[in-house]
């Protein structure tokens, strides 16, 4: 990979060609280029060339996702970000925090920067799609930052913390991690077998299903270890589906 390509930027349903040019400069001013936006809510981003000052390579690499699940599926680790200070089941960490988390993952693979649109910003079920959060602690008197603003807080942590140029290689360092996508991979074929089995309630499934997605991310699977899941869940699920078929 090249410098900078170890931290992917996504943008999730950005609608300003301001703010995304603004975040093309800030990751031109860190070093780092790998950029995505995740389900834009516009396609027309005529003017982000503007405010992307000496950070049109940025714009011109950029890449866009579908969705959240797309944008994340080569990284092995993801934080999202979020104003808010309450949320479900989640303790938000610091970026001092999330930056060496950040750093210390990118040892087994691409890591991501989550950031939500300028309107609402991640929900519950788009963090959900993170292996952690992260929260910037700001005034009561003006709690909420500008996406562009966000950004440059958390690159510049990210740089000065080595993430801008490529890490030395480390000897000890083993199997490259799980695939997001793999995962994502597994958690669908989890929720199929898993509702054939009848341990999943079928109104409501979603709720254990995410904890099951969140216990997946956080074990620090190999990609080796979490294709060998994938493989036994889909003989799993012939088995469940034969054993339904039978008298």
């Amino acid at each position: 990979m090249r410098p900078g390509e170890y931290l992917t930027v996504v943008l999730h349903q950005t609608r300003s060609p301001d703010n995304l040019g603004a975040v093309a400069r800030v990751m031109a001013n860190f070093g780092f280029s790998r950029l995505i936006l995740s389900d834009p809510a516009t396609y027309s981003f005529r003017g982000a060339e503007r405010l992307a000052v000496k950070g049109d390579a940025v714009l011109e690499r950029m890449a866009v996702a579908r969705d959240l699940p797309e944008a994340l599926k080569d990284c092995v680790y993801a934080i999202g970000t979020t104003s808010r200070t309450q949320l479900k089941g989640r303790e938000a960490l610091t970026p001092e925090e999330a930056v060496r988390r950040l750093a210390e993952e990118s040892a087994r693979g691409r890591v991501a920067l989550v950031f939500g649109g300028e309107q609402r910003g991640l929900s519950d079920e788009e963090l959900a799609r993170c292996t952690d959060v992260l929260v910037i602690p700001t005034s009561d008197v003006q709690p909420s930052m500008n996406l562009a603003q966000s950004a440059a807080v958390l690159l510049y942590l990210c740089h000065r913390q080595g993430l801008g140029p490529a890490p030395e290689p480390k000897a000890d360092v083993g199997e490259p991690g799980a695939r997001m996508g793999t995962l994502n991979a597994l958690a669908a074929r989890m929720r199929e077998v898993l509702l054939k089995a009848e341990f999943l309630n079928p109104q409501a499934p979603q709720h254990v299903l995410n904890e099951l997605e969140l216990t997946l991310m956080r074990a620090r699977l190999t990609q080796r270890e979490a294709e060998l899941w994938l493989t036994a869940f889909k003989h799993l699920g012939r088995a469940v589906a034969r054993g339904a078929s039978t008298p």
